[in-house]
């Protein structure tokens, strides 16, 4: 199979019986190089692709060189996709993202490319750990997720299970994957098995890449892990030893480019993923357990905004929410929940119109309490409701998801305050990071 090779490349390539997967040498009179060919995106083609001795994948034109078979896989492309076109324990769903993207050789842009599938193929130790099989629902990258691809990837996860999986995986972006997360988790509770979302902060096809072990664990995490949660896995240090899951709602992306990137807040992770050891440690014995089958409540209205205040904010931005058609607003607000007493007014027309206001805090770590100063007892009468310790971004995918349950206002306001996925925490941890660190 020489998966995505058409016109010279494949040609010739097929002339030399020569497979993706297969040990090729490429030369001329300057270059003299080897490594594992891989399928090609490239627009020319010309264009061969190869994986070489440093991890790296690199294209080269047969115009410019030499094509020599060295070795042959012992696997044919067919035998490593197998799997993932039959039924397994393991769903794994693409939606796209860096963890399934691939380098444009043309221009060097990242782009999603891989189909899960592919990954499975180059990956085969993910089939040595479960039976997998595989669905791309998605190919898109992170930020042009919308709340009605929630819907659509709650509804692939539901399906999986219904139909026999005892885990789904779901690679994703990892730039809005605490907020799928949480659409997930509010709309599939309870759960008959994990739902592990998964991403990859570089590209497979770098040395560097966190994709393959991040995905690997997923699927082992998937299938021994006790807990019918939504949660987050990644690499839980710059290194290759383990990874990480958080819990779906109690989770955030703390850093823009590093492989450990995600962290629990205000929580403790729920499992380690021993890589090497290839076991799942549980970090804490409160984890949502599994339930006889998967219950899907996937409505959500997008009419709500995030507010983030700062000084100097006008409270006319309010009044321009509510005439816009905006159902609810949440406010991340200073310290323990603060704006300007300029903003008591505009809440309260808020209220009398029938729109939620919530208060999330900008500090994120520790909870709201609008009881300590004036200004938050203000607030309040002006039907601002604290919300506790809920991350900004949950809140608002929860908001969402709450207004498609009820148009009254007290009831969303209940739901609001209800603890459904674990979202509240009732105590925090302050040493939770160095304690779990080295467990």
């Amino acid at each position: 199979m020489l998966e995505g090779y058409r016109g010279r490349a494949l040609q010739l390539l097929s002339s030399l019986g020569i497979e993706v997967g297969d040990t090729v040498q490429v030369y001329n009179e300057k270059v003299n190089v080897k490594g594992l060919l891989m399928p090609s995106y490239s627009k020319d083609d010309s264009i061969i692709v190869l994986k070489l001795d440093n991890g790296y994948n690199a294209g080269f034109s047969i115009e410019k060189y030499k094509v020599e078979l060295i070795g042959k896989s012992g696997k044919t492309s067919e035998a490593l996709g197998k799997q993932s076109s039959s039924p397994g324990k393991i769903k794994i769903i693409s939606t796209g993202g860096t963890i399934v993207s691939k380098v444009e050789y043309e221009t060097g842009a990242v782009r999603p490319a891989l189909s899960t599938e592919e990954i499975v193929r180059f990956l085969p130790e993910i089939q040595e750990i479960s039976s997998i099989s595989a669905q791309v629902l998605f190919s898109i990258l992170s930020e042009n997720m919308k709340p009605e691809y929630w819907v659509k990837i709650a509804e692939a996860v539901a399906k999986a299970f219904n139909e026999g999986s005892e885990g789904v995986v779901i690679a994703h972006g990892t730039d809005t994957m605490s907020y799928t997360a949480s659409a997930l988790a509010f709309s599939l509770t309870p759960l008959p098995g994990p739902v592990v979302m998964v991403g990859s902060q570089r590209s497979s096809d770098r040395p560097s890449s966190d994709s393959g072990i991040n995905l690997a664990s997923s699927v082992l995490l998937a299938r021994d892990a006790p807990f019918g949660e939504v949660v987050v896995n990644m690499h839980g240090e710059s290194s290759d030893t383990y990874t990480v899951a958080h819990r779906g709602v109690k989770v955030r992306k703390m850093h823009t480019s590093r492989r450990d990137a995600f962290q629990s807040i205000n929580d403790l992770p729920l499992a380690k993923v021993l890589w090497n050891e290839k076991t799942v440690k549980i970090l804490r014995s409160d984890y949502i357990g599994k339930s006889e089958e998967v219950r899907l409540n996937a409505k959500f209205d997008d009419r709500v905004f995030l507010l983030k205040f700062y000084p100097g904010l006008k409270p006319d931005i309010i009044d321009i929410l509510i005439s816009s058609g905006y159902r609810g607003i949440i406010v991340e607000g200073t310290g323990l929940g603060h704006t300007s007493s300029d903003f008591q007014e505009a809440f309260k027309r808020a209220k009398e119109e029938g729109v939620f206001v919530g208060m999330t805090s900008q500090c994120l770590f520790g909870r709201v309490n609008m009881n300590v100063y004036q200004t938050g007892r203000l607030l309040q009468q002006s039907g601002v409701v604290p919300l506790s310790d809920i991350l900004p971004e949950v809140a608002l995918v929860k908001l969402m998801w709450s207004l498609g349950q009820s148009k009254d206002l007290e009831e969303i306001t209940r739901i609001m305050l209800k603890n459904v996925a674990g979202e509240y925490n009732p105590r925090h941890f302050l040493d939770h990071f160095p304690r779990w660190k080295h467990e």
